[in-house]
């Protein structure tokens, strides 16, 4: 016996208490033969074909920016996207970087493309453009579409943020906790433990599903990523992957691809986590993008659009609705030359509702993760910390500052116990708030990073009043 092609969908059985008859049957087949197969197409020539873009004549008045554009006559023809649009031809940026078309290749129009997320995509990998590369089969398409482009919830119909969130990680829940539907930026150059706390904060327990975009990844850290860090997640995961060698095209789509299918989720009530690694290659991927379609550049190299694609894809996580779920957004920066101040780090850090920063100088010192608590800030802490609790904080975060900017004078020994109550203060305290900040990725996830530091402190103290007296 063969399988039916068009099995009904899972969204079908829900939303249905009969089930459908045979004609009803029939009507979904034809209805979505039709979607495949358009009565009529809409064609146009390929002119020129270059390195950076396709153009296309005959097609200009049919598009608009944002349509797909489908080379030759195969079942599964090579796609690209119209940037730009004259009255001399279109032109057409592929998502295939090793597309092998010429002139008098036909060119036809595709529409928008649009991703049909179903609930059984848990547990696969996908491409930039929504197809599986698991090997698992194909993917069982959903009831409704979800656009690439797609608009964020309406500001005002949006749920507040209120709900506290553990991620596990004890120096992010101490001092820059998160809430569901938040959206937080890991700042950081190169080598300094990202892709290490993203890993850890992917294994958190605390969401319905995980949705993670790697983008511009070395091909060798997508299996790592898969095997290690998501292997208590993998089955709640979807994983959304764009490698480094990969068009600009593919880089530029694989978050996008990403909160769409965290969109579909929302909507059925998930808290959503969404991990993009990294926001910064999606930007050198828009800018190139942009470059071929004929933008100036205007800020190190960047183009203007670059600057209004960012908030667009940013602002599609958060908070849904009244009556769906939450996405809550984790976005890898990496800031080129260590300068936390370089245009997308700025646009991206005036975007987010908060920012944790790793400082090459703690990697150094060999404490992970690697983060500045001085100047990471998380924009809705108030809503999670009780009255006691920010007290502390603001305490060890004073403490800290006092004893980071004391640190040189105290090498050289220009420093003398007991000349300043609160520096002997911090030079007791800080060093053993340090080791309960560290924290590998072996290490279990922490529960109570409150009681974790009160158990060091207390144990330090003891230590201190037993230790035997120095000698005169």
């Amino acid at each position: 016996m063969t399988s039916d092609p068009f099995p009904e969908t899972e969204a079908t059985r829900r939303g249905n208490e009969r089930h459908p008859t045979s004609l009803e049957r029939l009507e979904q087949r034809i209805t979505h033969v039709a979607s495949l197969v358009p009565l009529t197409r809409i064609g146009g020539t390929v002119t020129q074909v270059t390195p950076a873009y396709v153009q296309v004549s005959g097609l200009s008045r049919h598009l608009k920016l944002g349509d797909s554009i489908a080379f030759g006559m195969s079942r599964t023809p090579p796609l690209g996207e119209v940037v730009r649009i004259d009255e001399a031809g279109a032109t057409i940026k592929p998502f295939d970087a090793s597309l092998k078309i010429g002139p008098g290749e036909i060119a036809w129009l595709h529409g928008n493309q649009s991703l049909h997320p179903d609930v059984s995509w848990k547990g696969r990998v996908l491409n930039a453009l929504g197809a599986a590369i698991d090997g698992q089969g194909s993917l069982r398409e959903g009831a409704r579409a979800y656009a690439f482009d797609a608009e964020p919830p309406s500001a005002l119909n949006r749920q507040r943020v209120r709900a506290p969130l553990k991620s596990g990680v004890r120096v992010m829940d101490l001092f820059t906790p998160l809430c569901a539907g938040q959206r937080i930026g890991i700042f950081a150059g190169s080598g300094v433990g990202k892709s290490t706390l993203l890993s850890m904060l992917a294994r958190s327990r605390g969401f319905d599903t995980v949705v993670l975009a790697l983008v511009g990844e070395r091909g060798r850290e997508v299996r790592e990523f898969l095997e290690d860090a998501l292997a208590q997640n993998r089955s709640r995961a979807i994983t959304v992957v764009s490698t480094g060698d990969e068009s600009p095209m593919m880089r530029r789509m694989a978050p996008k691809t990403a909160l769409a299918i965290a969109e579909f989720f929302r909507d059925q009530g998930d808290s959503v986590l969404l991990i993009v690694d990294s926001v910064t290659r999606f930007a050198h991927a828009t800018r190139e993008v942009a470059l071929a379609a004929g933008e100036a550049p205007v800020a190190r190299g960047y183009t203007p659009s670059v600057f209004s694609e960012l908030p667009k894809l940013l602002e599609r996580a958060g908070p849904g609705a009244e009556g769906t779920g939450s996405i809550t957004g984790v976005f890898s920066v990496l800031v080129d030359g260590d300068d936390h101040n370089d245009p997308i780090a700025d646009s991206i850090r005036g975007t987010l509702d908060g920012h944790i920063v790793l400082d090459r100088k703690i990697a150094d010192q060999g404490r992970y993760p690697a983060v500045n608590v001085l100047t990471s800030v998380s924009r809705l802490a108030n809503t999670v910390w009780t009255p006691e609790q920010r007290k502390l904080v603001m305490m060890l975060r004073a403490m800290i500052a006092h004893f980071e900017d004391t640190r040189d004078l105290r090498l050289m020994g220009g420093y003398q116990k007991g000349a300043d109550a609160e520096l002997d203060k911090a030079i007791d305290i800080v060093p053993r708030l340090y080791d309960v900040m560290k924290q590998t990725l072996t290490d279990p996830p922490s529960t109570d990073p409150f009681q974790d530091v009160a158990r060091a402190l207390t144990a330090g103290a003891e230590a201190t009043e037993n230790a035997p007296p120095e000698p005169r």
